[in-house]
């Protein structure tokens, strides 16, 4: 008996891991939000202001990802950043000279084949912070927002590495059992407030 168990459970875990090796597409697509920076033209000058900008952007929304326990979540806080994240961007264009604006909002994009270290995104449509300056016509700059992978620190920086997959075992381990995220519990708090 104790050996078709053991056969049994060996079985599952097979079974488990090749079903979460062989996830569709679409549903890894899914599980991601994507930055995107696209500048107002090609010439050098609103290339280099697009680094500015995105370097303001990333340090306006390094808190949101680090907190932000799924894409939802990340989602939801997003869209009440919005009007800070254009704010960010027409700043750090303003800082350098520059009179056109910044348009920021999330919608569904068509990305390229993307790797970021070891973790390769594949072509396709992934939900995305779009933020346009100028025009929107020159060379962009993207990332992945939901999970943090590009936001790490710089050389010589203190970087916090963080295992999603213990955080997602302690999360279903946890005494909360209320269900509710961080972003649900601060709407429900400004709905009760009004």
């Amino acid at each position: 008996m104790k050996k078709v168990c053991i056969v049994f459970a060996v079985f599952f875990i097979i079974i488990v891991a090749a079903a979460v090796c062989a996830r569709p597409a679409a549903e890894e697509q899914g599980a991601y939000l994507r930055l995107h920076v696209r500048a107002h033209s090609d010439s050098a000058a609103d290339q280099a202001v697009k680094y500015e900008v995105k370097e303001a952007i990333v340090s306006l929304l390094t808190p949101l990802a680090a907190s932000a326990r799924s894409k939802e979540e990340a989602l939801c806080l997003l869209e009440g950043m919005l009007p800070a994240v254009e704010a960010a961007a027409e700043e750090a264009l303003a800082a350098k000279g520059f009179s056109y604006g910044a348009r920021a909002e999330v919608r569904k994009e068509e990305f390229p084949t993307r790797v970021y270290e070891e973790v390769t995104l594949e072509a396709g449509v992934y939900d995305a912070l779009i933020v346009e300056l100028g025009s929107g016509r020159g060379a962009n700059w993207w990332c992945v927002l939901y999970p943090p992978l590009c936001f790490a620190g710089r050389p010589g920086e203190s970087v916090q590495f963080r295992s999603r997959i213990w955080e997602i075992i302690q999360q279903f381990f946890s005494d909360r059992g209320d269900g509710s995220s961080l972003c649900a519990r601060s709407m429900t708090g400004r709905t009760e407030r009004k």
